[in-house]
């Protein structure tokens, strides 16, 4: 008549429900690991947080014969690296690690990012460019600690930055040549 079930209901041990669940992260050793791979993905959302601020600021900030052109392709850019240092947040925040909690502290992970030191248009586009393909190389080497940590979520998104910072170099260096006098490269 019935199917077999207890009329009891089933209760977990006493000692699995008397452990705290902990909630907050558990980071490990940054050295090894998914520690190592989760600060090489801190690098990587400094250096896109700088860039995000530097081409903002070009985008603000330039005056050229081709200033229309410049214009849509550095608002597209900021926006985009926008939405790219939010998904490599997620990533980090997978892996159970913390992002700095400042501004400051994300940006000194950033070292040997170029800063742009003129108004020269050449100038800003160039740093802006030098910077997307050091940000490119750098997901290069984020690439092959994803793949030791069997991590293809984190190897095929640095893929797909690797093709964005150098699809958008290609159109600056393309936007520098052969421009006329009013915005020629000295």
């Amino acid at each position: 008549m019935f199917s077999g079930a207890p009329t009891q209901p089933i209760q977990q041990p006493l000692e699995a429900v008397s452990k705290p669940i902990n909630d907050k992260p558990q980071p490990q050793s940054k050295k090894e690991g998914t520690g190592r791979l989760s600060a090489e993905l801190i690098k990587v959302c400094s250096h896109l947080a700088n860039l995000q601020i530097q081409v903002h600021l070009v985008h603000l900030n330039y005056e050229c014969s081709n200033f229309l052109g410049i214009h849509e392709l550095t608002e597209k850019q900021y926006k985009k690296h926008s939405k790219q240092l939010d998904r490599v947040g997620e990533l980090i925040r997978s892996l159970d690690y913390l992002l700095p909690m400042c501004a400051k502290g994300l940006l000194k992970e950033c070292k040997g990012f170029n800063h742009i030191e003129s108004y020269d248009p050449n100038d800003m586009l160039i740093t802006y460019k030098d910077n997307l393909e050091n940000f490119g190389m750098l997901c290069k080497k984020v690439i092959k600690t994803a793949i030791k940590e069997d991590a293809p979520d984190v190897e095929h998104y640095m893929a797909e930055l690797i093709e964005d910072a150098f699809t958008a170099s290609w159109k600056i260096k393309a936007g520098l040549r052969n421009r006329g006098s009013a915005c020629s490269l000295k």
